[in-house]
Parts: C-alpha cells; structure tokens; sequence
C-alpha cells in the first residue's frame, strides 16, 4: 500500500482541515441548497459511484449541478475520446469540459466556484478520499486508463490535487494523468499542506 494511504500525519490532516472546513462552510451550502431545491426539479445532493482506493467504489457526494434523468452520452463519447487520445491539446476556451446541456443555471455556478464540489468532504471523513489525491474517476473513464496511470489508485483519490494547481484545465489529458502519477511518486509529507495553500489561488485564477 502506497505511504500516501498509510500515514498517519495525512489521515489527520484531512479529518481536522475537513472537519473545520465544514463548519465553515455550511451556510454556503445551505444557500446553495435552497437554490437548487428552488430551480429545479430533483434531489439536491447528487450521489454517484466512483473508482476509489485499489480500484473498490464508492458513491460520490457533489450538490447537484445539472437536471435529472439527462442523457449523459454526448458527455461520455467526449470524455472517452479525451482517454483514448490524451495527447489532444486542450480546446480554445482551456477546458476539456464539453458544453453539456444538462447543466442547469445555478449548476453553472456552483461548477465555475468549485461549490458543488463541498460534499465531498462528508466523503474525507468517512476515509473513501483524501483532501489531496488524484481525482476519482467513474468506472467507464477508468477502464480506458492504460499502463502507469492505472497507479492513479494506489492511494485515496481527492477532492484537489497537483494537476489542479499546476494548470487545470489548460493542461491535456496525458499531462493531468502524468500529473496524478508524480504526486503517487513524489509524496511527502508537506506535499498536501503545499498543494491545499495553492487551490485557493488556482480557484480565483479560473
């Protein structure tokens, strides 16, 4: 198992940093809450099951972005094609998020401040992710992983990550996976502490 997952150091920073981050932002998410709940139709945390530690699944927190029962294959034909050409260069805009319909007004925004994403730190608490780690990917997208970027999973995936700060979305696809193998390689502690001082910066850069 990789040093990431074991150490002790890691494990208690995300239970205090997510703990406290919470707390803080609750009445962020409770805000977010009562919009979504307001415009549209459908739960207001969306669950979905994702690729964890050593390949086992897990369900996903996120507040829910985008309309229920839409058709996701545009989404995944796109995303696919990402994987299995990951050398593409990014597209003009800098994003490799495909123009999808079935997010809705509110989801806009919660995607573009990262807000939809605070639930995930119920999932840090529970121990089925870290705060710093690669992000977690769905089944479909981890079956067209190939050779050294399969490691993805050798430690908790999380909700920020070195990729994240060193280029997001201008990054290709082949750079972001390269990026999520040099953490594996890499890790220290100190790395995560570094790379959580970052996203703040790398959030308001967008």
């Amino acid at each position: 198992m990789h040093p990431a997952t074991t150490s002790s150091a890691k494990r208690a920073t995300d239970v205090i940093v997510a703990s406290i981050a919470l707390l803080v932002t609750a009445p962020v998410i409770a805000v977010a809450a009562l919009l979504i709940r307001a415009t549209s139709p459908g739960p207001i945390v969306f669950r979905q099951p994702r690729v964890g530690l050593d390949g086992e699944h897990f369900e996903m927190l996120k507040l829910r972005s985008m309309t229920v029962d839409g058709d996701d294959g545009p989404h995944r034909d796109y995303s696919i094609h990402k994987l299995v050409d990951p050398d593409a260069a990014p597209t003009a805009n800098g994003t490799f998020k495909l123009d999808d319909p079935r997010v809705t007004s509110i989801g806009r925004l919660l995607r573009r401040t990262s807000i939809d994403e605070l639930p995930q730190l119920v999932n840090v608490l529970r121990g089925e992710m870290s705060l710093v780690g690669p992000r977690p990917m769905l089944d479909w997208e981890f079956e067209h992983v190939r050779g050294v970027h399969r490691e993805r999973v050798a430690t908790r995936p999380g909700i920020t990550g070195l990729w994240q700060v060193e280029g997001r979305s201008r990054l290709s696809t082949l750079e972001m996976l390269d990026l999520d193998v040099t953490y594996i390689d890499t890790w220290r502690p100190g790395l995560d502490l570094r790379i959580l001082a970052r996203t703040p910066c790398a959030l308001l850069s967008r």
